[in-house]
């Protein structure tokens, strides 16, 4: 879904008139209706004063502002839905919105802005920029637009639409297709701005909540955690309007900030079940990891709630992870009509919400609380560059999901006696039969299974489920429907076919128990949806009680606890599993004692029998270890095939493998190989000699430390004389007598029989500066002479020791 701003307003002039109308604004007037319009008017002063046929109490039609709310906030976006009760439709639309007691006819006239949601339905009109109208004229039943109120000042505004069907236009001053909104009194700012009516609905109502994810790397793609990005589990509750789960404009509870930071329901579910006077149904739902998946895949979370006359407001939440403490969810949303029925359909699209308790900026941000604690606001495209929603021209954020909140059952006689729709009663007795199979013809499955036994021995309602494979997508723009199918049933003998059979509804849930402390009573009832053909009486319960145990004794050393939660799903899927069920301490024993209540239990539980399922799998097991103890290595999980598939092979793979990554290896200090240990340091007496090896590799990660790199060993040579300058003089004679006898020998000719030698080379430089280094010096062959035989004519080389003082 992409937002368009309003275009820029046009400056009224008479070239205005003459450009085209739109289609639906050609079938909207008549001839008649446009003779009537002087020409000098502009075109919005003629849509503001056409009128066409209309009805008096004409309800087909409505127009909506999200929340409805009698107020609005100078500058916020409101979502704006125009929509046509089934079978009603219509062609062409004009939505506007207007200053109270203004004409139209010039620009100040008009409040706020409109902004595009979806191209393909809407447009601004060409004639008249400030309104709405449709992109293509066809039959459609719902549009939306976001509005953005006007600055403060403003005053009330009224939003209006007409409606085209067919040539007929319907435009009301009054009633359902007008929105009147007064300015907000900024003594109210941050406020959740929704007016909750006490409710006159009779009996009870229940609903189906399911969630829909539509945050994915398609339709949010800055940034986007392609590891671990899911919705946390879903936890709320159907309540009274004496209590608040959460709002805009409040603050978080401890509840509310562990599900915004850390995606834990259970201090929230805590929360709610403290107030067990003003609560009916606490909802929970599983988590959805990956946060997007096609509903062919996985159905969507879902769960099951009831309502009542002074608990008909339900509100939940679920965390976007991983965030800083960013959620979706719905607050007080009223379930009861002011025509004291039961609403019978909600759909909702959500943006995600700061829950004020963290001030991280991106999906990852580390940890930064934010103090003092801020109020739970909207996100918005502006709020700080780095936000994953950040957008330049502050565009509206593009929704990360969608809610469906739908009525299944309604016990009791009710109060309104005019349904919601034609087919309203039939929706509550029994599920819309399908005539066909609308599977689409890219989806290629197997057959369907057998029909699993029924979850209900006794003439309970149960259920029965059947599956099948998905074996080939040939279009992956089309989504499959789902691969598993269920179907009501009862036990032996309670056959819908036979005409003395009641159709019951399913039981509502236990009503709270009727002491705080100690044994007490709760009940459940339930209602006749269907009467025996035969016209015989219906014999099965609508009530049933049993005794709840709050605290089993009051005293000082009693610990006073909530009521059980609901039980948890089967932990299997086929034959036999476990289910467990909650409470928690509501307040410790007076005396300062241990709690003793068992804050958990399990049971048994039977679903369908596993042969009849084909492909069970189980559920994964525990990563394995890294195969390293150090480094990269792998690590793998498995499950098993619980039942042997019937339908084909089952390809669904038993093991995954992964990469995994450990602390880096310690690498130990390698060295070279000893140099020769050089010549003695000393002409005479005592002197010692070295040898030196050098470092290859320096210790890392913690690794072995060098060992010695130089090494030293004593010499010993001939005694020195006692005047050792005298001794040094006599050596340096000697050594320069035999120089000079060299040399005469070199400038007279051969050294050697048979070849003449060059001079020796100078020494070269000292290899080392310290710790013992090697010089060398070469003399080469200068001339051999053919009558050579001797193999002593050959290059020479003398090697000495240098630098042997230590480093």
């Amino acid at each position: 879904m992409r937002l368009s701003p309003a275009p820029p307003r046009l400056s009224r002039s008479p070239a205005l008139l003459v450009l085209a109308l739109p289609l639906a604004a050609a079938l909207a007037f008549s001839d008649e209706t446009l003779d009537k319009v002087p020409k000098s008017e502009g075109y919005c002063s003629r849509i503001l004063r056409a009128q066409g046929t209309r009805r008096e109490g004409y309800t087909e039609f409505s127009l909506r502002v999200e929340g409805d709310p009698d107020f609005y906030k100078p500058g916020t976006s409101y979502r704006v839905t125009l929509s046509a009760a089934p079978p009603s439709y219509f062609r062409g639309f004009t939505l506007i919105a207007l200053k109270e007691n203004r004409e139209g006819d010039k620009e100040e006239d008009h409040a706020g802005t409109f902004q595009i949601i979806d191209e393909e339905e809407t447009q601004f009109m060409s004639n008249c920029p400030v309104a709405v109208t449709e992109s293509t004229p066809r039959r459609r039943t719902r549009i939306q637009v976001f509005w953005v109120a006007p600055p403060a000042g403003t005053g009330c505004v009224i939003l209006k639409a007409s409606i085209v069907q067919k040539r007929i236009i319907y435009f009301q001053d009054e009633g359902s297709l007008t929105k009147k909104l007064c300015e907000q009194d900024s003594t109210f700012d941050g406020v959740t701005d929704k007016p909750i009516l006490d409710c006159c609905a009779c009996g009870t109502a229940k609903y189906r909540l399911t969630f829909y994810g539509n945050w994915s790397e398609k339709t949010h793609p800055k940034d986007y955690p392609r590891r671990a990005n899911h919705w946390s589990a879903i936890i709320g509750g159907s309540h009274s309007k004496n209590y608040v789960l959460w709002e805009y404009g409040g603050y978080a509870s401890e509840g509310v900030k562990q599900v915004a930071e850390l995606g834990s329901p259970v201090k929230m579910e805590e929360e709610i079940r403290q107030q067990s006077d003003e609560v009916l149904t606490v909802i929970k739902a599983k988590a959805q990891w990956p946060a997007w998946q096609p509903l062919n895949v996985r159905a969507a979370p879902s769960a099951e709630f009831s309502v009542d006359r002074t608990r008909h407001l339900m509100s939940f939440l679920t965390m976007m992870g991983p965030s800083p403490d960013w959620n979706v969810g719905l607050s007080a949303e009223d379930l009861c009509t002011k025509e004291c029925g039961w609403v019978q359909k909600v759909v909702q699209d959500l943006i995600p919400w700061d829950a004020g308790t963290d001030s991280g900026v991106t999906y990852e941000s580390p940890n930064k609380p934010t103090i003092p604690q801020e109020k739970i606001r909207p996100l918005t495209s502006l709020d700080h560059p780095q936000s994953p929603f950040y957008d330049p021209e502050g565009g509206s954020i593009t929704q990360v999901a969608r809610v469906v909140i739908e009525r299944i059952a309604r016990k009791g006689e009710q109060c309104n006696i005019v349904p919601d729709n034609v087919d309203d009663i039939v929706a509550d007795l029994a599920p819309e039969e399908k005539d066909e199979d609308d599977t689409p013809e890219t989806c290629i499955y197997s057959n369907w299974s057998p029909w699993s036994a029924c979850s209900s021995s006794t003439c309970d309602k149960g259920k029965r489920m059947r599956q099948r494979m998905l074996k080939a997508q040939l279009d992956l723009s089309v989504a499959c429907p789902d691969t598993q199918d269920f179907q009501p049933c009862m036990g032996p003998g309670c056959s819908d076919e036979d005409g003395s059979t009641c159709t019951m509804s399913e039981w509502i849930t236990w009503s709270p128990c009727s002491i705080s402390c100690g044994m007490g009573m709760r009940s459940r009832e339930r209602y006749v949806k269907q009467f025996p053909e035969d016209g015989s009486v219906c014999t099965l319960p609508t009530e049933e009680t049993e005794k709840c145990t709050v605290n089993e004794e009051c005293s000082p050393s009693s610990c006073l606890m909530t009521e059980w939660g609901e039980w948890d799903e089967c932990s299997a899927t086929c034959g036999m599993g476990m289910k467990k069920r909650h409470r928690m301490v509501k307040m410790s024993p007076a005396d300062g004692s241990m709690c003793k209540a068992e804050t958990s239990q399990a049971e048994k539980c039977m679903m369908p029998e596993c042969h009849t399922i084909p492909c069970l799998l189980s559920p994964w097991s525990e990563w394995s270890d890294c195969s390293v103890t150090c480094g990269k290595g792998m690590r793998t999980r498995q499950r098993m095939l619980k039942s042997l598939a019937e339908l084909g092979d089952c390809n669904e793979e038993l093991e995954q493998v992964e990469k995994c990554m450990l602390p880096e290896c310690p690498i130990d200090c390698e060295l070279t190989e000893w140099s020769q240990w050089s010549e003695c340091n000393k002409s005479c007496g005592k002197g010692h000699i070295i040898r030196t090896r050098m470092i290859q590799m320096e210790p890392q990660f913690g690794g072995a430390p060098c060992p010695e790199t130089v090494q030293r060993k004593k010499c010993r040579i001939r005694k020195c004389l006692r005047n050792p300058s005298l001794q040094k003089l006599r050596w340096r004679e000697a050594r320069e007598s035999r120089r000079s006898e060299q040399l005469r020998e070199e400038s007279e000719g051969e050294q050697f029989p048979g070849c003449r030698m060059r001079p020796w080379t100078a020494w070269s430089e000292c290899t080392k500066l310290c710790g013992g280094g090697i010089q060398e010096r070469y003399m080469t062959v200068k001339k051999r002479f053919k009558s050579s035989q001797f193999t002593s004519c050959k290059d020479k080389k003398e090697i000495r020791a240098c630098n042997v003082h230590p480093c």
